[in-house]
């Protein structure tokens, strides 16, 4: 069973899609998805600078369309389709529309609006988040819980990044648990936790309006790591998620029990095939960074590179 993942963050550097570019149809694809969401994502993925591709709003619909992007070249390029999909994060919202939930452009409007609302929620307080690498779970847990800041991605492989306010954020990295490594990240604030409430209200509305087909593949969910078969019950939890936990442990953990034999990780690529390799340990990878990736990728999905 071979299975494509959505990154939520990866290699989007500066000028990251400048060689997609070169594809037959891609920059009218992405003008498209320019459109959908409300961001030039041409000028954004080929002239903007770090600070500015790491606004949110901007960093989201980007993430989005590179997955589209390499997704469907991926298929065009091994004339096959994976067997399941899952996104981190807001990945799902690519994961969705790679399984039929949604059409592009209804992905790509969500994630506009998505993006919007996080930024619009994250600038009310000041907050961020810091991934903590190695040390025990349960100590890393209450060491949380003690300082009043949220597990808001639960990535496997031994990590977990914490959010939540500033002041206690600076705390858990002058004081980490023993054996654990504390990374600050450069996000705009505390993402999956309750600070972002008011923007699942505004994704739920703009939800409503948005027709759900149930998946025609095997779909993971962030929400718990099981397999969603109802396109609305898809939809719905993706939109919690904006101000819950990410799972991706458990997602890893069902991708084991349902017998997953690879796993492609779609641009911008690197982080979650990172993960894989340390929680699935033996499970060939490939990720898609740049369409010079797109052939040893095709010949894991068809079977002639396993």
């Amino acid at each position: 069973m071979i299975i494509t993942v959505f990154p939520g963050q990866g290699s989007q550097t500066p000028g990251f899609l400048g060689p997609w570019l070169a594809l037959d149809g891609a920059r009218d694809l992405l003008a498209q998805y320019s459109a959908d969401s409300g961001v030039d994502l041409v000028a954004a993925g080929t002239e903007w600078d770090a600070d500015r591709i790491r606004d949110t709003q901007i960093a989201q619909p980007l993430i989005v369309a590179a997955g589209l992007l390499s997704y469907h070249a991926l298929v065009e390029a091994s004339g096959a389709t994976p067997a399941g999909v899952a996104g981190h994060s807001v990945g799902e919202i690519a994961a969705l529309v790679a399984a039929g939930v949604l059409t592009d452009a209804e992905g790509m409007r969500l994630v506009g609006l998505r993006g919007r609302a996080m930024a619009e929620a994250a600038a009310a307080e000041q907050t961020g988040m810091s991934a903590i690498l190695g040390g025990d779970r349960d100590a890393v847990l209450a060491r949380l819980d003690e300082l009043d800041l949220t597990p808001a991605n639960h990535n496997g492989a031994g990590q977990i990044v914490a959010a939540g306010a500033r002041g206690p954020l600076a705390e858990l990295a002058a004081a980490p648990v023993a054996a654990s490594r504390v990374i600050p990240l450069q996000v705009a604030g505390a993402f999956h936790t309750r600070y972002m409430a008011p923007a699942v209200e505004t994704l739920r509305l703009a939800a409503a309006d948005s027709e759900a087909s149930d998946p025609s593949l095997t779909l993971w969910t962030n929400h718990d790591g099981s397999v969603v078969t109802n396109g609305r019950l898809a939809l719905d939890l993706l939109v919690n998620q904006v101000a819950s936990p990410v799972r991706w442990d458990l997602c890893m953990e069902s991708f084991a029990e349902h017998g997953v034999t690879g796993i492609i990780e779609l641009a911008p690529a690197g982080t979650l095939v990172g993960l894989a390799k340390r929680a699935l340990r033996g499970v060939p990878t490939v990720a898609v960074k740049t369409p010079d990736d797109l052939a040893a990728a095709a010949a894991l999905l068809t079977g002639e590179g396993a």
